[in-house]
């Protein structure tokens, strides 16, 4: 979900220095070790004796004979040691490709795998429409409803998906301004009122009114959005869900939590997982994507800050999450 008022990138392309480097772990392991031997060079060339007392040149010529056997040596091993950095870096290389190979299948198995469920559903609804034409109008009506909820659910899919891919692949055209948190979270629980209302729940925004950062106002209203969409579908009828905000040094630290049955420990460290499901049935059913919880610990982690899950006390779920202050 974006902010509908807000862009999300910026169309200027901002380029790292550091990557150019492109120091990889062989360069480095080569370059410190070959450091290593101008440093002996250097003290051989310079100082006669081992206890580094005096500075005298070379009399003998026995000494640059020694001298030059010991550059010839150098240069042996520094070719020995590129070679090895470099199949060490085009190992590590095919590592992380492979790696990252596995990762990219998953994920569009998992892609795959939630489209297909809203297409199956529109295709049937809308098969059956059309080889009905004396359908009933209710029943008519009704498949058609059905099949603008699945499409609906399938935009905010589609729209998840490209939002994560624009926050891997493009972070650094993130537009960074002068937010008001207060204020975006004030418009989510007008915009969510209805939903708490029709579910007995309760919202209390306990966050203070001048809590400014700078940060993206788009990707902040879909951290925001996304965590109050989890509890309305997950925290369960006459649920209270509370937001608060303590100002640290630097930083605003953030407590979302409701007092809902919870989570059990063993999916707490998966819950930002793309796609991750504790109930596939029951998120699916709620029309949940199964990317919010991601999308939320991706907006914190690119506005500096770090985010935790916990048990709420009695029960119910707690995140901890901070935001870098306005600077």
């Amino acid at each position: 979900m974006r902010h509908p008022s807000k862009s999300l990138f910026s169309t200027k392309t901002t380029i790292n220095p550091i990557t150019q480097l492109d120091m990889t772990e062989g360069k480095k392991m080569y370059f410190s070790v070959m450091a290593i031997f101008l440093m002996y060079a250097a003290f051989f060339v310079l100082f006669e004796d081992y206890d580094r007392s005096q500075f005298s040149p070379f009399e003998e010529p026995s000494d640059w004979h020694l001298l030059a056997f010991s550059i010839v040596i150098m240069l042996l091993l520094g070719w020995l040691l590129l070679r090895y950095a470099q199949r060490m870096d085009q190992r590590i290389s095919r590592e992380q490709a492979a790696k990252e190979n596995a990762m990219r299948r998953q994920l569009t198995n998992n892609i795959a795998h939630e489209l297909k469920t809203p297409v199956a559903s529109i295709l049937g609804y809308a098969e059956t429409i059309l080889e009905h034409p004396d359908l009933n109008p209710n029943l008519q009506r009704q498949f058609i409803e059905r099949t603008y909820s699945q499409a609906q659910r399938l935009t905010s899919l589609l729209q998840d998906i490209s939002l994560l891919n624009r926050i891997d692949y493009a972070p650094d055209q993130l537009v960074k301004e002068r937010t008001e948190v207060s204020h975006i979270v004030s418009d989510i629980v007008k915009e969510t009122a209805h939903i708490f209302e029709k579910r007995h729940q309760t919202l209390r925004n306990c966050l203070p009114g001048d809590i400014i950062i700078e940060g993206n106002a788009s990707l902040i209203y879909s951290l925001f959005r996304n965590l109050v969409d989890n509890a309305t579908n997950y925290a369960g009828e006459g649920a209270v869900v509370e937001m608060t905000a303590t100002e640290k040094p630097g930083k605003w630290e953030f407590i979302f939590e409701d007092n809902g049955p919870g989570i059990a420990p063993e999916h707490r460290s998966r819950i930002f997982e793309r796609f991750y499901r504790i109930d596939k049935g029951r998120s699916r059913s709620l029309g949940g994507t199964g990317l919010g919880l991601s999308i939320v610990k991706n907006a914190v982690i690119l506005h500096g800050g770090t985010i935790t899950v916990q048990s709420a006390d009695p029960h119910g779920l707690r995140f901890v999450f901070t935001l870098k202050k306005s600077s």
